[in-house]
């Protein structure tokens, strides 16, 4: 079988947060944490992340549908300049099954979904010292009460996505 890399780019809470949760992913390869911008009016950097993932192993519209339950999907909150609820496109057609799959996961929410279907333009990565937050400081309070929810709701909700092997047993059994 022949392995097909994608990539895609997903904003909507803190960076850390969002590497953690695609980290834990079955047919996730990769994930980068940094900033994503995009062009016109969304051309300013907000965090977010790659995730380079194999389309032989998990959808681009199972990613999608776990981004848009694991941050403020449908909030249009504060601090969204930092936080903007974002999928990152490469081509016009992951763009067109973005825009099917929040169509599809729209009835998974009372309020209107507001993520952004935004063309990928630029990405800084995070200074080293912070990138894969979650797995080298998972003892961290912020990765105890912030992360370690959002990787037991992942659990919960799409079991059959996640890599088992890569949660830590203590989020496990906590479930």
């Amino acid at each position: 079988m022949n392995e097909k890399i994608c990539k895609v780019g997903l904003g909507g809470s803190c960076h850390w947060c969002t590497e953690a949760i695609f980290v834990s992913l079955s047919g996730v390869q990769k994930v980068e944490q940094g900033w994503l911008s995009s062009y016109g009016e969304d051309d300013w950097f907000s965090e977010g992340v790659i995730v380079y993932f194999n389309h032989d192993k998990i959808e681009i519209s199972d990613l999608i549908e776990i981004h848009l339950h694991t941050h403020s999907c449908t909030s249009d909150h504060s601090m969204r300049h930092k936080y903007r609820s974002a999928i990152y496109t490469y081509s016009e057609k992951q763009s067109l099954d973005a825009n099917i799959a929040i169509k599809t996961f729209q009835s998974d929410f009372d309020k209107k979904v507001i993520t952004k279907i935004l063309p990928f333009n630029a990405f800084q990565l995070s200074r080293e010292g912070i990138q894969n937050y979650y797995y080298s400081n998972p003892e961290k309070p912020f990765c105890q009460t912030m992360i370690n929810p959002k990787l037991i709701k992942i659990l919960n909700k799409f079991r059959t996505k996640v890599n088992l092997d890569k949660i830590p047993s203590e989020v496990i059994n906590s479930n």
